[in-house]
């Protein structure tokens, strides 16, 4: 049976009800969300006369969540215009509407007797064949589903989506005993395609996956930072990004999510796990009661494991209890880690420290592998399954798993014994079978170790073999990075995807464009337009590009080497040109941060498959100058397509130009749409960020197969002359008097708006691109002139945020 998604129902509108139904919203699904009617008026409601009858009172609750929701930061909405495809209303009044939805998820307080009573009054107005889930964290789903018709418990599971639901990547789909495959399979798809989620089928056990092992690594650390003699920011520098995990680490983030939360999943397990061999580590530690008690919660009561007390950041003293300044952390295995770039090649080197750095890895890593070993086949029968969780869940770059292969498992095993203790039988028959890996990578696939059949892939073994189901509409580079290398220098590297399309992908730090990126650019279009069908210019890091190699651009300017200068921004704005004018379509498929020359990349691409998270902008205002890849004259050009006969084009203009000289950055794909670094009907968003190389590759094949003709270079750019650089230049003069710019930055944006005005023509005149980038490289190599701009390149190079002055 197929089913199509069209409407949904949320149930409960608390943080996490609100961010589901924003999330819905996000990707184009009509939301219905309702929470339960007041028990009484508020002090303003009684002042308007108003009554506990009236509907504004009667939808309070939920109308108030979602607006704070839709308020906060970061944004739970891929842009506030899709708020409207929410509609509010309470459990009294408006529970007859479920009737005409597709499914129904219900998110109220985690407490059974009312998810029951909910589950009832769902049953009544629900028709047959919806689908109807529960985000619970930890209560266990067969309890829930007791007492409710053959067709509910066939349409009904779990599906727990982590918070904040549209940035955490991890969807939990538990089933009730009775739950149909044919629903598991439709949830499994639905999360990954339109969601944009890792989906993953779990145990109906404690905490199912992801909160079992997470929780078990905080709590390991809490009790292991006392052993060590540790501080909390000696923890967060060891369990950072240094091993491939978020900024936050493990005390910060605990701060973020609320140590209450924490608390409740902690205490869940310790009391309904029994027979986990780490029971007793379920136990809270003292300090954690005491800050319970004191109700040191974490941000939302403004003191926790940190504080902030004006402009400093205070951390607690777990021995004492008292907050003090943070102190640094620096440690000698760190050191050595500082040349591998990635963190998966950190951990060999990591566990070998022969510092207390060395002795926490050692003794973390020891404990975290014997867990999830053990956790097989109790939490699930598939151990991708496990890392799949903690990376979509808990922002890892690397799984349980991953990080013992990187180790090597019997090595690993030797760290656990060195602790007392011992990895679950299945590994040790795993080794003596012949197979010394959890994963291995054949033909850009990834295989695993399938215990219950106990098949491994080697060339030997073929017919063994498990492969990670649901990657086939998936392109990962890592797996095909080597295998598929047609061409590489020091800063990109280029792949065949097949079918005739390339990829490029930056190597270089922070994907920064420097002169072998523009190298290998080049290389990969010269490559296409000789022997295949397009290009796709696209990575898998963490951001697509920070922008051009600043560090270069400031040697240059320091040393006043102007003619290089000169020829470097040249071949930034040509290699920018042919990816417009070049024999084969191009598609950039930007994600993350896309900043600068990685955004005017994008600007100049045919097409755009952008990641629905990806925050694009023309930054560079912040380190003084214009967009000189071709940035400027692409705005200009934008503007002058939307020129209409009558219209007050200096409007259209002045849209174009405020987008760079704020910096704008859009918080989401669909925002680059408003600020026109997107384009309708041109570019597209994929949600998934793990199907965006494929889906730009079949873009590319597309429009190859339509049969691509090399655009031809435009010579009828309409700029509107001394008329628009008048009005600019009032504007810049306004803000300075009013204190709003500085002098500096009403030079940059003086010079931007001589660009984008196509300099002081006495009339609105059609000019070519060219004439454009001449301007453009002009105003952007003045500015390098600048004292002020050097200073500006200089604070963000070494501070990594911008200068005002």
């Amino acid at each position: 049976m197929k089913r199509i998604i069209k409407k949904v129902a949320v149930i409960g509108s608390g943080i996490m009800g609100s961010g589901i139904a924003c999330h819905f919203a996000n990707i184009g699904v009509e939301v219905l969300l309702l929470d339960i009617v007041p028990k009484e008026l508020t002090e303003a409601e009684t002042k308007k006369g108003l009554t506990l009858e009236n509907k504004i009172v009667r939808n309070r609750l939920v109308n108030e969540h979602l607006t704070n929701s839709l308020k906060s930061k970061p944004s739970p909405i891929y842009n506030q215009k899709f708020a409207s495809r929410i509609t509010t209303g309470n459990t009294t009044d408006d529970m007859a509407k479920i009737a005409a939805v597709d499914w129904i998820i219900e998110v109220v307080v985690e407490r059974l007797d009312i998810k029951k009573m909910v589950f009832e009054q769902i049953e009544k107005f629900r028709k047959p064949g919806t689908l109807v889930t529960s985000n619970t964290s930890g209560i266990p789903i067969h309890f829930m589903s007791e007492g409710r018709s053959d067709d509910f418990q066939k349409h009904f599971c779990g599906t727990h989506f982590f918070n904040p639901a549209r940035y955490l990547k991890l969807f939990e789909i538990i089933p009730g005993p009775q739950t149909s495959t044919e629903v598991l399979d439709f949830l499994t798809i639905y999360g990954e395609k339109f969601l944009g989620k890792t989906s993953v089928v779990a145990k109906d056990t404690p905490a199912f996956i992801g909160n079992r092992v997470g929780i078990y690594g905080i709590q390991s650390l809490f009790h292991l930072v006392k052993e060590l003699g540790l501080t909390i920011e000696e923890v967060d520098k060891l369990t950072g990004p240094v091993i491939g995990r978020p900024k936050s680490a493990t005390f910060r983030t605990v701060d973020v999510v609320g140590l209450d939360t924490l608390v409740h999943v902690a205490n869940g397990i310790y009391e309904n796990c029994p027979n986990d061999e780490q029971h007793e580590l379920f136990k809270l530690p003292d300090f954690v009661n005491k800050m319970m008690e004191n109700k040191w919660l974490g941000s939302k009561t403004g003191q926790g494991f940190y504080k902030k007390v004006d402009k400093d950041i205070l951390s607690l003293d777990l021995d004492t209890l008292e907050y003090r300044p943070a102190k640094r952390a620096s440690f000698a295995t760190l050191e050595l880690t500082k040349t591998i770039d990635k963190p998966i090649n950190r951990f060999k080197v990591l566990v070998k420290g022969k510092d207390k750095a060395g002795e926490f890895y050692r003794k973390s890593f020891a404990g975290m592998f014997a867990y999830v070993s053990n956790r097989i086949p109790e939490i699930s029968d598939e151990l991708y399954k496990i890392d799949d969780a903690m990376k979509a869940g808990f922002g890892w770059e690397n799984g349980p798993f991953e990080i013992w292969d990187a180790i090597g498992v019997e090595k690993g095993i030797e760290m656990m014994k060195a602790e007392g203790l011992e990895p679950a039988a299945w590994v040790n028959d795993m080794l003596a079978s012949g197979s010394s890996s959890f994963y291995s990578i054949k033909e850009g696939a990834t295989f695993f170790y399938n215990i219950p059949t106990k098949s491994h892939p080697s060339d030997s073994e073929l017919a063994k073999q498990t492969k990670v189901p649901g990657q086939d509409s998936f392109i990962i580079l890592n797996n095909i990075r080597e295998s598929k290398k047609v061409w590489s220098n020091s800063g990109a590297i280029i792949q065949d995807l097949g079918d005739g399309i390339l990829n490029l992908e930056f190597q270089s730090k922070m994907n920064t464009i420097g002169g072998d990126v523009l190298a290998a650019i080049n290389k990969a279009i010269d490559l296409s337009e000789k022997e295949y069908q397009g290009l796709v210019i696209g990575n898998q890091a963490a951001n697509f590009s920070v922008g051009a190699n600043i560090g270069m651009i400031f040697m240059m300017a320091v040393e006043q080497e102007y003619d290089e200068l000169n020829m470097a921004i040249k071949m930034f704005q040509d290699t920018m040109m042919r990816v417009r004018y070049s024999g084969i379509p191009i598609v950039v498929a930007p994600h993350g941060m896309t900043f600068g020359g990685g955004c005017e990349m994008s600007l100049h691409a045919d097409k755009v498959v952008a990641a629905a998270e990806t925050y694009m902008g023309l930054v560079e205002f912040g380190v003084g100058v214009i967009p000189g890849g071709g940035g400027s004259k692409e705005m200009a050009l934008r503007a002058s397509d939307l020129f209409h006969k009558n219209d007050v084009e200096l409007n259209v203009l002045q849209e174009y130009f405020l987008t760079i000289a704020m910096a704008k950055v859009s918080t989401s794909g669909y925002e680059a749409f408003d600020t026109g670094l997107l384009q309708q009907g041109k570019d597209i968003i994929v949600v998934n960020k793990d199907r965006q190389i494929a889906e730009a590759k079949k873009h590319a094949l597309l429009m190859a197969e339509a049969g691509y003709t090399q655009p031809i270079r435009r010579s009828d750019v309409k700029v509107l002359g001394k008329q628009a650089l008048g009005m600019f230049l009032v504007g810049t003069d306004q803000m300075e008097a009013g204190k709003y710019i500085s002098e500096h930055d009403k030079k940059i944006a003086n010079k931007l708006a001589y660009v984008m005005a196509g300099g002081d023509l006495s009339e609105p005149t059609l000019v070519t691109e060219q004439y454009l980038l001449d301007l453009e490289r002009e105003a952007f190599l003045s500015l390098c002139t600048e004292r002020k701009t050097l200073e500006r390149i200089q604070f963000m190079l070494t501070k990594g945020k911008p200068l005002r002055n």
